[in-house]
């Protein structure tokens, strides 16, 4: 397995919709599990694949049991929301593209979503809590979407401030540009 390199807000990729998988191959499997990995050693709970340069739609996550006894996550391959509550959760939420910010943002307390596994088997996944969180947010991220373009105006105008003083700083990692097109760098 490999350690991706994660986009910072800025690169192109973080714009633009994944495509959908077609093709359950060994290579969808590898890039699962190399994205899992680039999750896990960034101390995160959900990657999507356009934050590695991939534009095909497909996540991971990984996070505790509403109850602590264990931990569920995996790969989610071409979701589709098919229902969300109207009662909201109110949260903290942050973003491995956006490093170190995180500001409140309200998402539907209960979703259901229809997806695809590595084999490409179909499920319908009723989530709650932070599980639906870390789906939305990372579903967003398959279209494009921001979590901080769900933010109260000046929360947002704040973390954009931040993250240009962040491209700004020598000391801070560069970042690779371009897409990888579907393909699973090395």
């Amino acid at each position: 397995m490999a350690n991706l390199e994660i986009r910072i807000f800025g690169d192109p990729v973080l714009r633009q919709r994944a495509h959908e998988v077609v093709d359950f191959d060994d290579r969808l499997a590898t890039l699962a599990a190399d994205m899992q990995e680039t999750m896990r050693a960034a101390e995160g709970v959900g990657l999507a694949a356009n934050q590695v340069g991939v534009l095909k739609r497909v996540f991971t996550w990984e996070a505790a049991d509403e109850d602590g006894t264990g931990v569920r996550g995996g790969a989610v391959v071409n979701p589709l929301l098919t229902d969300a509550s109207e009662e909201l959760q109110d949260g903290e939420e942050g973003c491995l593209s956006f490093p170190g910010l995180f500001y409140p943002l309200q998402r539907p307390l209960r979703v259901e979503v229809r997806h695809q596994d590595l084999a490409g088997d179909e499920h319908t996944s009723r989530l709650e809590g932070f599980a639906a969180r870390i789906w939305l947010h990372e579903m967003d991220h398959l279209n494009g979407i921001l979590f901080v373009d769900h933010l109260a105006r000046h929360d947002r105008q704040e973390a954009l401030r931040r993250m240009r003083e962040y491209a700004a700083d020598d000391q801070a990692p560069q970042r690779p540009g371009g897409l990888l097109l579907g393909r699973v760098g090395r």
